[in-house]
Formats: structure tokens, C-alpha cells, sequence
């Protein structure tokens, strides 16, 4: 982890707080007790947690082949949706079949929308980082007008959504936790992407080609078939995130489902260094902070907003370590030529 570049993040916005006429100290001990300080503080970790392990996968894998994708909430908006709409055709059907479709349709509208930025860049050449990025404010716009549209429910007058999920198909919550199995499902995820990279050879190929496309070429690797791969694969656990929120959270896709999780799994996964399992504990740190919002606004008369703005310092912080130490190129598009 980049802790050197975590602690500066932290230490810049604590002067930032001192500007402001607080405490850093009572800020970041505010932090710790709303996440880590109680049960229910846990409890509330726990269930942000889930979709910001998903999103931050949606990273990190692209980025093994040297990909900056950045556009998760569009995959996680999009499985939601997607998931909502068919709910509708699946009421009849019993949990045991429905549930595991709903996750395949959710997992697949993720993979398409992402896998589709990878072709993007394999086939045109296109930038991966702007094409995502334009990419997820498409998909916030599409979910506005399909819930609000096409796919609205006549019921919901206040909040436009699609039709509510019937009782038997929405995710219950792990036994002895009042949070729901979607922590299960991205722990399993990041276990899964780790021994994908680590242990396989299609890992190593990925390996290979993220740190030399050329010589990855040279030796006959299927390039074009990594990166629409990876980061379709990315985009799937994406989409898996987006339909745990409307199955397990929300009950209906609506626009609820663009709460920022895929922007936040951008800094778990510079902050892990894009190791799968390194995000497990980044996204609990990340999932405790942003618990800690409510908190912070009525203790210390700062907007809920003020943790995005610690996340932005931290970012910043791992972005100027990167280019310092030459092991990260944003916009390095020369890296990239299909052939």
C-alpha cells in the first residue's frame, strides 16, 4: 500500500481542516468512532463495504494490463437497471432460479458497458480513461430516462423507479449481520481476480502485455483478447455491485443507484496498487470514512461532502507519488497500438 502518499493525503487536508477552524484530531476521531466505534457503526462499514469492493475490482483488473478505466458507475448503474427491469419478468419464479439470474443479468449489462471501452481502445484506439469516464455519465443519463420513462412504475409518485422486487427475490442479510450477502459475493470476487492474476496464465499473459504490449505482441499474445477480457470482467463485477444495490438495498433500480461507488473504487484501487486483496481492507477503510459523514456533519458543522474531499486529497497524494516515481501514465497512449 502507498501509505507514504495516504498519510500526506491526510496530513494536507488536516491543515485544510485547520483553515477551517476545526480539529483534525476531533475530525479523524469522529472518523473512527461512526465507522469502527460500535457494532452498528460495523454494521454500516460492513454494507458500504460490498458494492465498493465490486467497483474497485472494475479497476483494478483493466489495470493490470496497464488500463486506466474509471468509469465503474456506469457498469453499477446499469446492472441495477437491468436487474430491476428483468426482476418484473421473474416474479413467479422460485428464489433459487431467479436470484441466480438476476446476478448473471447484472453481471453481463456490466461486462457489455465496460467490456465495450475495451474494444474501444483495442479495435479505434480510443482512449480508455476518457471513453469510461463519458461512458458513466451515458449510463446515469440512460437509467434517468428508462425510470423515468419506459420502465417507470406507475406507484412510485415521489421517486421515479421501476417496479418494486417481489419479497422472495430480494437478498437477505448474512446471519448474525445486518448486512446482506453482496460482502460475501466481493470478497469471493477479489479472491477469485487474485488467483486469476497470480496463479493462472492468463494472468501472466496480462502481466506480460501490461508491462511491455510490444514484446507481448512479439510472442504471439492474444492482446486484443486481454483487454476486452479484463475489462469486461471488471465491468461484470461492476454490474454484480449495481444488482446487490437493487436487490439487497434498494428494492427497484432508481436513481439512488448512482451514489458514487464507482468513483470511490478508483481510490481503492490506487490505493491497493490494484492487488485484489489489498482492496479488501482499503474498501473497509474507505467504507468506514464514508459511514462517518452523517456524523461529522452534525458534530462539526461540515457538509456530509467533506470525507469526498479527504478522498480527493488522499487521490491526489497517490497520483503525485505515481508520476514521481515514473510507475504511472495517464493519458500514455503510446503503450497502446493494436496491431
Amino acid at each position: 500500500l502507498p501509505l507514504g502518499a495516504l498519510v500526506a493525503g491526510l496530513l494536507v487536508f488536516g491543515v485544510f481542516l485547520m483553515a477551517l477552524g476545526k480539529s483534525p484530531i476531533d475530525f479523524y476521531l469522529l472518523v473512527y468512532k461512526a465507522g469502527f466505534g460500535t457494532a452498528f457503526s460495523w454494521q454500516n462499514t460492513l454494507s458500504r463495504t460490498a458494492p465498493l469492493l465490486l467497483a474497485a475490482l472494475c479497476v483494478a483488473l483493466p489495470a493490470r494490463l496497464g488500463l486506466v478505466v474509471i468509469g465503474g458507475e456506469g457498469a453499477i448503474v446499469l446492472g441495477g437497471v437491468a436487474t430491476g427491469a428483468t426482476a418484473v419478468f421473474l416474479g413467479n419464479m422460485p428464489a433459487s432460479v431467479a436470484l441466480p439470474l438476476l446476478m448473471i443479468v447484472g453481471a453481463a449489462a456490466g461486462a457489455a458497458w465496460i467490456g465495450a471501452v475495451g474494444a474501444l481502445r483495442h479495435f479505434r484506439g480510443v482512449n480508455e480513461t476518457i471513453a469510461s469516464l463519458l461512458m458513466a455519465y451515458i449510463a446515469v443519463a440512460l437509467m434517468n430516462h428508462l425510470v423515468e420513462g419506459p420502465l417507470r412504475d406507475p406507484a412510485s409518485l415521489n421517486k421515479p423507479s421501476t417496479a418494486p422486487l417481489a419479497e422472495h427475490l430480494k437478498v437477505g442479510a448474512i446471519p448474525g449481520l445486518d448486512v446482506h450477502w453482496g460482502l460475501i459475493a466481493g470478497v469471493l470476487a477479489c479472491v477469485v481476480s487474485w488467483i486469476l492474476i497470480d496463479k493462472t496464465s492468463w494472468g501472466f499473459s496480462a502481466r506480460i502485455a501490461g508491462g511491455n504490449v510490444r514484446a507481448a505482441q512479439i510472442q504471439g499474445l492474444p492482446v486484443g483478447h486481454l483487454i476486452i477480457g479484463f475489462t469486461a470482467l471488471g465491468g461484470a463485477f461492476a454490474g454484480l455491485a449495481g444488482m446487490f444495490e437493487v436487490a439487497a438495498v434498494h428494492g427497484s433500480a432508481n436513481g439512488s443507484l448512482a451514489a458514487g461507488f464507482g468513483y470511490t473504487g478508483i481510490l481503492i484501487a490506487f490505493l491497493a496498487r490494484h492487488n485484489p486483496l489489498a482492496i479488501i481492507p482499503v474498501a473497509l477503510l474507505l467504507g468506514g470514512i464514508e459511514g462517518s459523514s452523517g456524523l461529522i456533519q452534525r458534530r462539526m458543522d461540515l457538509p456530509d461532502a467533506t470525507v469526498l474531499v479527504l478522498q480527493g486529497f488522499v487521490f491526489l497524494a497517490i497520483l503525485i507519488s505515481e508520476t514521481v516515481y515514473g510507475r504511472f501514465r495517464l493519458f500514455d497512449a503510446s503503450r497502446w497500438r493494436s496491431s
